[in-house]
């Protein structure tokens, strides 16, 4: 029992989706997102992409409706691992990130919309399954602090 799972309840984790991951890695827009979702219309992970490149789009709705479904598909993929709606499911666990990435991007998808009291079960459920989920999504795409610059000293001495 981890300091801050009181219950005792074992973490979920989800199993790896190297094709999904793969095909991920090599897709260019909305098109080929699309066609990864085709071909694995279950996976939490692929509707999560999707609904990230509709979420940058001019088409809230779009995002949201994507966002809503990588959301039940990552649930059934937690029922499926064992998860019985409450307990761990850590960052971590790479296979677990595309559930939580689900859910961050419900939630944002949420306040885009105006339905505050979704972001407010979503932020509670996020902060449940990993209270560092948020903050590792949101800090996945900020460059990292750049290295001080160099300077050369030329100390000269007496000859």
């Amino acid at each position: 029992m981890t300091e801050h799972n009181l219950l005792g309840i074992p973490e979920t984790r989800l199993p790896e989706e190297p094709e999904v991951s793969r095909a991920l890695e090599k897709a260019v827009g909305i098109d080929e997102l699309e066609a990864i979702v085709a071909a694995h219309p279950s996976s939490s992970l692929a509707w999560a992409a999707l609904a990230q490149a509709a979420a940058n789009s001019e088409r809230p709705i779009t995002g949201y409706a994507y966002a809503r479904v990588a959301y039940h598909r990552g649930l059934d993929s937690l029922r499926m691992a064992g998860w019985r709606g409450q307990g761990p499911i850590l960052w971590s666990h790479e296979p677990n990130r595309g559930v939580l990435r689900a859910l961050y991007l419900l939630r944002r998808a949420a306040l885009d919309i105006g339905e505050t009291a979704e972001v407010t079960r979503l932020t509670e459920f996020l902060r449940d399954a990993d209270e560092t989920a948020i903050a590792q999504i949101e800090n996945e795409n900020v460059p990292a602090e750049p290295a001080p610059t160099t300077e050369a000293f030329f100390i000269r001495g007496l000859d």
